[in-house]
């Protein structure tokens, strides 16, 4: 009798079990691929184009790599990346994994390189950056990118020249070195450029802070070197000069202990945004160092760039 209950009870709960499979294994395929399905597919779903000369400055030449969507046809939201490095160490190969959750998400992502200090002191590596720039926006049509959508995004001294590569305007005179426009004579609405957003992880926003006085760094000092001008470069370079109404939207990602940059960067900035009336957040990492943050940490930081950027309209249309 045991047996037999219990053979009638498993008959009565298998359809029962089959339908709950089969709802799962539908939903499944539904569902948008994990992280885990995406890095399986992602050879196959994007292409690479490495080394592209953008500029050449001091017998060095300046490089991009591009990582596109297969297949895309329209302009698509496109990522600046910028690699950090205090100006004076870093490369574009090392910055690469930070390209990831954007394309994951399926934005074209232009990773950049440029001087560092032992090629040019202060400012070679902020020209260099908005002439990367200009580039993506000459080149628009070819490789796809969408200049209504272009989003500048770097960690560490990357993050400083995000910055200031989005928020700088061509009167402050750091794009003479770019290729003129296409137009003749010069179109104003094409010579000045102008981004959508800006994802800042712990930028450096004050220059000057860096190179003397209690939050003296080393790089900064290497940045400027002995010129006898560095107190009018640093205000000309950092960030905070250029706050302004009318800016794109800016987010901060900052640990509160950091090291290396301090917090009070992040801070000064959001206040002065605030104050200008430019829309911003700021996503402060409880005891966070310079970078390096946990894996619930880096998902915090991920969950509201996603949000801030989709606030935006700055979501691509997935393919």
């Amino acid at each position: 009798m045991m047996r037999n209950g219990a053979s009638l009870a498993t008959r009565a709960v298998l359809p029962a079990c089959a339908l709950l499979l089969c709802s799962a294994m539908s939903a499944a395929a539904q569902a948008p691929p994990t992280a885990t399905d995406w890095s399986n597919i992602v050879p196959g779903e994007f292409t690479v184009t490495p080394s592209v000369t953008y500029l050449t400055e001091n017998n060095f030449e300046m490089k991009v790599d591009i990582y596109a969507p297969r297949g895309i046809t329209t302009p698509n939201p496109t990522v600046i990346l910028i690699h950090g490095g205090g100006w004076v160490n870093g490369s574009k190969e090392v910055a690469v994994l930070n390209a990831l959750p954007y394309m994951e998400m399926g934005w074209s992502v232009v990773n950049v390189q440029y001087r560092l200090a032992r090629v040019s002191l202060a400012p070679a590596a902020v020209e260099d950056c908005r002439c990367a720039l200009r580039w993506v926006i000459r080149n628009a049509e070819q490789y796809k990118f969408d200049v209504n959508k272009i989003v500048i995004t770097g960690h560490s001294a990357g993050g400083h020249l995000s910055l200031i590569t989005g928020m700088l305007n061509t009167a402050a005179g750091l794009d003479r070195q770019c290729p003129p426009p296409v137009s003749n004579p010069p179109d104003p609405a094409k010579t000045e450029v102008k981004v959508a957003a800006i994802v800042n992880w712990y930028g450096i926003t004050d220059v000057g802070d860096l190179f003397e006085g209690p939050n003296q760094k080393n790089y900064a000092v290497t940045w400027m070197g002995s010129q006898l001008n560095r107190d009018e470069i640093a205000k000309r370079v950092s960030p905070l000069t250029y706050v302004r109404a009318g800016l794109p939207p800016i987010i901060t990602i900052h640990g509160d202990d950091d090291p290396t940059v301090p917090y009070a960067h992040a801070t000064h900035l959001k206040a002065a945004l605030d104050k200008a009336g430019v829309t911003n957040q700021l996503v402060t990492i409880p005891g966070g160092k310079h970078g390096g943050f946990t894996r619930e940490e880096y998902r915090t930081a991920w969950e509201a760039i996603r949000a801030f950027l989709a606030k935006q309209g700055l979501t691509p249309i997935r393919r």
